[in-house]
């Protein structure tokens, strides 16, 4: 009965990419219903879109960035965790994101988002603080960086980005995402921060 089981971290990456397909080339309209509109949310209306939004994404790009980092940081970080805690990180990076869009952006009929970013960030960042020296390849960066460098240069970049909103690229939800998944490990694993403070 165990060998047949799916893990929480298959069943979100196959709806995942099921549903943003299934939005961007049979039913866009999918999308819009799915899509979070703080604006919307925040007067009582598609609370449900807090998570629905983390679904579906707006272009093969931004999905394909999404699912190829799922696969290298998810499905690890379920494997040392547990499938519990794991979907704990994840829907917490999820609605945390969410959230925090909807308190920036609650006055702003125009505002939608979507996207895996803040729940994948949430794993990324708890995985950073157990394997703080594990090595990332980040494109267009043509070498391997440690993960504790990344992160630093990830908020860095994430805090100045959300100020100058140039791109249509929510960098809010990134950094909530973030902050939940090192708050995360500190709550459920204290000794995970000694542990990454000791191997510096």
């Amino acid at each position: 009965m165990n060998s047949l089981s799916i893990s929480g971290a298959t069943l979100i990456f196959a709806a995942t990419l099921g549903l943003s397909l299934f939005g961007l080339y049979q039913k866009p309209e999918l999308i819009g219903r799915l899509v979070l509109r703080p604006y919307r949310v925040a007067r009582g209306k598609d609370i449900e879109t807090v998570v629905t939004s983390g679904f579906v994404h707006g272009d093969l790009g931004h999905l394909l960035f999404n699912m190829v980092t799922f696969y290298f940081f998810c499905f690890p970080m379920e494997r040392f965790i547990g499938g519990t805690r794991f979907l704990v990180l994840y829907a917490l990076g999820l609605v945390v994101s969410s959230v925090c869009s909807i308190v920036k952006e609650k006055d702003n009929p125009g505002y939608a988002t979507l996207g895996a970013s803040g729940a994948i960030s949430a794993v990324l960042f708890a995985y950073i603080i157990y394997f703080p020296f594990s090595t990332l390849l980040i494109f267009p960066i043509p070498f391997p960086i440690p993960a504790f460098l990344f992160a630093i240069g990830y908020v860095a970049y994430s805090m100045w980005a959300a100020k100058q909103r140039r791109d249509n690229i929510n960098h809010d939800a990134h950094l909530c995402g973030a902050i939940t998944g090192v708050a995360f490990v500190l709550v459920t694993d204290p000794a995970a921060l000694a542990g990454m403070l000791g191997a510096f």
